[in-house]
């Protein structure tokens, strides 16, 4: 049972707004950090509190929740100027459930280790929903003692938690090939839509038909509808498959191993964010579909 229940997020854009909305109708005390200005004053306005200083925000918090967006902005928040490191308290612990390379996250771990504090690498699934009603699924890998710290909190932002054993690092593994299948599944679905439209196929009959076949896919049950409402208000951005599939690459290459599918997907995310899309839904990938194919938006919301 968690008697200090200070807890800080240190990323507050639409998932770590979410856990942190979470987390204070669940009864924690929540302090949160980000550059962006309007995200603090959100957070203020719901009932928590903000500070102006990654150093000041952990200060005597039992766990520290970091939700940015890469690799080089999880370094800034936990060892750059006024960092993490400096401010947090003993005992507490760091939950870092960024999507970073696996690499990257054995490394943070250990380098928190040498500053005298446990991790969790604790990526998370379930996008902006999963976060807003506390029902994300945590794919966690670290020591046991830190678990014990800090399973109350886990429990009270996810709908699962999968313990993946004492290694930093194997946590992350998993969330990277959880996002080479979820960007795969994305592209493929807007290939196939493309496809059945341009060629005759009435396209909510299509998403139906293919719902309840073998061919379905959670993605494409989730996103064929942002398609054909023409509805791209980002849930989960391009940008983020361009950068999540490529770390799921990079990871490849370093082990010398061949990902076809991924890099076909990945070129079709780099195209929509090339031809201006990076910030709308992911869903926004067919946009590519539709510059190739000359199929019209009222087309697909007839």
């Amino acid at each position: 049972m968690i008697v200090n229940r200070k807890i800080c997020v240190l990323g507050l854009g639409s998932m770590g707004m979410g856990v942190a909305l979470s987390l204070l109708e669940r009864q924690f005390e929540v302090v949160g950090f980000d550059v962006n200005k309007n995200a603090m004053k959100g957070l203020e306005e719901a009932g928590g509190t903000v500070k102006n200083s990654v150093k000041s925000a952990v200060e005597n918090c039992i766990a520290v929740i970091v939700l940015v967006v890469n690799d080089k902005q999880v370094e800034d928040v936990l060892f750059g100027i006024d960092g993490a490191v400096e401010g947090l308290s003993s005992g507490a612990v760091v939950i870092q459930s960024s999507t970073v390379p696996a690499a990257y996250a054995k490394e943070c771990g250990n380098r928190l280790l040498d500053h005298g504090f446990e991790m969790i690498d604790a990526p998370v699934s379930g996008g902006v929903a999963g976060a807003r009603s506390a029902n994300l699924s945590i794919m966690a890998s670290g020591p046991d003692s830190a678990f014990e710290k800090v399973v109350d909190i886990m429990d009270a932002i996810s709908g699962k938690i999968y313990r993946l054993g004492s290694e930093y690092g194997i946590g992350s593994t998993v969330k990277t090939v959880n996002q080479l299948l979820a960007g795969v599944h994305i592209a493929a679905a807007a290939e196939a839509m493309a496809f059945g439209v341009r060629a005759g196929a009435n396209p909510r009959e299509l998403y139906d038909v293919i719902s309840g076949s073998a061919g379905s896919s959670w993605m494409w049950q989730n996103r064929v509808p942002h398609i054909l409402d023409a509805d791209y208000a980002p849930l989960s951005a391009v940008d983020i498959f361009v950068k999540d599939l490529g770390i799921v690459l990079g990871t490849g290459q370093e082990m010398r191993f061949p990902l076809p599918l991924t890099a076909a997907a990945h070129q079709q995310f780099l195209a929509a964010a090339a031809s201006g899309f990076g910030r709308e839904d992911d869903s926004a990938v067919f946009k590519v579909f539709q510059k190739l194919s000359d199929i019209k938006i009222e087309e697909i919301k007839e």
